[in-house]
């Protein structure tokens, strides 16, 4: 049984079973999400319930966030309840959400200046990748304060990466997920242009998942084109709301631009569905 008391914020759809394994490692977990029949879920694999944020710091060692915007990073640190609210000293927060570099420097500020340690650490992979601890985790802040809760990480991922001081993992994430956006429109346009000319989208499929460019991403998503199942593993608004947050770092070249547009447009129909959904959009 391990004895570091973790406290989780962040029941979505990577939250859920990235906090299971953790209770599969041994360790006691704390929760708190806004909604509550998903707080009930993990109280049945062993979990425990925290009321608020706050109160969740203050019985936990290390909290881990998995939320999905800089929005809701701010409730969950300023909000009523809140982490900063509350007199708390000696933890370690781990913010593994994608957001943005600028929020994780501010955040990072406050939590000093509580006591406490912040670090980014966001993560590569989806939710397959968190259902088998298979997730690459990359990590912003204090090198030696990682060290010290890499076996926690390390549960839940195969491999964390230091990369640099604050807002640093996030900048990685950031920069990962414009490469993400380029390889799904790219999908898209390949399969559309073969289809345009008479070869069959299977076949095509066959070909790329055989050749150079073969991969566990044109795998999974070429099969989610072949049986038109758009159900979200990571959702089309997410990555856009990323291109977006890449922007503001300086994504100013011409696949940049042209995949925000795409996605932009493709956003306010199909938003919720899959980020491969796109190829509807250019479909049309």
């Amino acid at each position: 049984m391990n004895t570091t008391k973790i406290g989780w914020i962040g029941l979505g759809t990577m939250g859920v079973p990235m906090s299971q394994q953790l209770i599969k490692a041994g360790y006691t977990l704390i929760v708190y999400n806004r909604s509550k029949e998903k707080e009930e879920a993990l109280k049945n694999d062993g979990a425990e319930i925290a009321a608020t944020p706050g109160e969740l710091l203050q019985r936990a060692d290390v909290v881990i966030i998995m939320v999905t915007d800089d929005k809701a990073i701010e409730g969950v640190f300023s909000g009523d309840g809140g982490l900063l609210n509350v007199e708390a000293r000696g933890k370690v927060i781990i913010n593994m959400s994608t957001v943005s570099p600028a929020i994780s420097k501010k955040i990072a500020d406050l939590c000093k200046e509580q006591g406490n340690v912040y670090l980014d650490a966001p993560v590569s992979g989806s939710v397959k990748q968190a259902e088998t601890g298979q997730l690459v985790i990359m990590i912003g802040g204090d090198e030696a304060e990682f060290k010290k809760v890499e076996p926690i990480l390390l549960r839940m991922g195969k491999m964390a990466t230091y990369v640099g001081a604050s807002g640093a993992g996030n900048t990685a994430k950031l920069a990962i997920n414009t490469l993400l956006s380029f390889h799904t429109q790219g999908l898209a346009e390949a399969v559309l242009l073969a289809k345009k000319n008479g070869i069959e989208t299977e076949t095509l499929l066959t070909l790329l998942n055989n050749g150079a460019l073969g991969n566990p991403f044109m795998k999974i998503k070429g099969d989610a084109i072949l049986n038109n199942n758009f159900k979200p593993a990571f959702t089309l608004k997410n990555i856009l709301k990323d291109l977006k947050l890449a922007k503001d770092i300086g994504l100013d070249t011409p696949m940049g631009k042209t995949t925000l547009a795409t996605f932009e447009a493709a956003e306010p129909q199909f938003g919720d569905e899959d980020l491969i959904a796109v190829i509807k959009q250019i479909e049309k």
